[in-house]
């Protein structure tokens, strides 16, 4: 029977590898992540960024305790067989380490860019159902956990019966745009998902994630914040300050942000991305003294 009353999980902590760099600064990079207490070393799948699997096989060479993720493969650029085959091999040689992110993609230029039709958005899910399947058949129920991110009704209801982990972007694409969502409209997201796992009929909720954009630490809150509202033009001071992505503040701040999203949604995996590592590294600290 699925739990009426979302558990209160442990926090846990990710960081999305995004940029290029030689051999020795990705490893020490990896390396600083874990001092810093991250537990997941993360690695996109876009072009012109680094590819994911040997670029986790390296991470894992130089760790321990992290677990290795993407986050996550773009579901049109793999041939299932083949990324399974991928999956297997980089789960062995990081000693099953491996977390499987995966999603519809959103970026047409890089489609293009690859020469794989950029399909309409209801044929992506249906393209990232069939692969998940396929991935479940060729690893013969050997998979490494999923995580599953987006935000469309059918990807939360594949999410809701498929996935360990349910990742929230906290945007959504409009005309080829990523437009945020406020404070209210995740409220919306989250509550279908929800919905959607309840119907799925879970013994218990997936982990809840959500992939923060920027992390700022400040005493000036809305000095901070005015440096992103070009960007958000339909968005006011005050909705800019409350956007669950947007951690601006000093470090008890953010931490009590961070505790008070996780009771709100359920938020208890939270991602930031490469260049926020240091900064949130000591809202990490914070936090592990919980």
């Amino acid at each position: 029977m699925y739990a009426t009353e979302l558990p209160v999980r442990p926090f846990r902590f990710g960081v999305n590898m995004v940029g290029h760099s030689t051999g020795e600064e990705w490893r020490a990079r990896c390396r600083r992540a874990e001092e810093l207490g991250y537990d997941r070393i993360l690695v996109a799948d876009h072009l012109g960024m680094p590819a994911p699997f040997p670029a986790l096989v390296a991470a894992a060479a130089v760790t321990s305790r992290p677990r290795l993720g993407t986050f996550v493969l773009n579901a049109g650029f793999w041939n299932p067989a083949l990324l399974a085959r991928e999956v297997a091999t980089t789960q062995a040689l990081t000693d099953g380490r491996l977390e499987l992110g995966i999603g519809t993609g959103y970026v047409r230029e890089e489609h293009e860019a690859a020469g794989i039709d950029f399909l309409p958005p209801g044929e992506r899910v249906a393209l990232l159902e069939r692969t998940v399947e396929e991935l479940d058949r060729h690893l013969d129920g050997q998979a490494p956990p999923l995580l599953i991110g987006g935000n469309g009704d059918r990807l939360l209801r594949l999410a809701a019966r498929r996935a360990e982990v349910a990742a929230f972007t906290g945007g959504r694409t409009e005309s080829g745009r990523v437009r945020v969502l406020t404070a209210e409209e995740l409220d919306a997201r989250v509550a279908a998902y929800t919905r959607f796992e309840r119907e799925a009929g879970r013994e218990a909720p997936a982990e809840r994630n959500l992939l923060v954009q920027r992390v700022v630490l400040t005493e000036d809150r809305a000095a901070a914040v005015a440096e992103f509202l070009p960007h958000v033009p339909y968005l006011t001071e005050k909705q800019a300050l409350e956007l669950p992505l947007l951690l601006v503040g000093t470090v008890r701040e953010i931490a009590d942000r961070l505790r008070a999203q996780r009771a709100r949604y359920g938020f208890s995996y939270v991602t930031v991305l490469q260049d926020s590592m240091e900064a949130f590294g000591e809202v990490v600290a914070e936090l592990r003294k919980d």
